[in-house]
């Protein structure tokens, strides 16, 4: 069955049963997890980086962006999580999903590139 909302929790460390409905979000490892909202029963991971998903917590309630794509699943469900919210999307194409992923992969590469490390002195 489809959900409508989740409710967040913010753990240290993510639990070994994740429960349907709760979005388990660890701050120290950067990562927000949940049950996939279809309801197949898959554990959908987000990272929380500057090229992956964004998080925004007002003190009740959470959204994450972007859009939540689970097409590695067999349910290939799509849909958004804002302020508690489950918003589903349309689904994808084959061409789209590959297109998405190949822009993935190019602001990834972007963006770690222009990370400069700081040199040692005389160097």
């Amino acid at each position: 069955m489809k959900r409508r909302l989740i409710r967040p929790r913010f753990v240290k460390f993510i639990p070994e049963d994740v429960e349907e409905g709760v979005l388990y979000v660890s701050i120290p490892y950067a990562t927000a997890i949940h049950k996939c909202a279809c309801g197949c029963g898959e554990t959908v991971v987000t990272p929380i980086r500057p090229t992956d998903w964004t998080l925004i917590w007002n003190g009740e309630k959470v959204t994450l962006s972007p859009s939540i794509g689970n097409w590695s699943l067999p349910c290939q469900s799509h849909y958004l999580i804002v302020e508690n919210k489950i918003i589903w999307a349309t689904k994808w194409s084959s061409v789209k999903i590959g297109a998405s992923r190949a822009m993935d992969k190019i602001a990834k590469a972007r963006y770690y590139n222009k990370i400069q490390f700081p040199r040692k002195k005389g160097k």
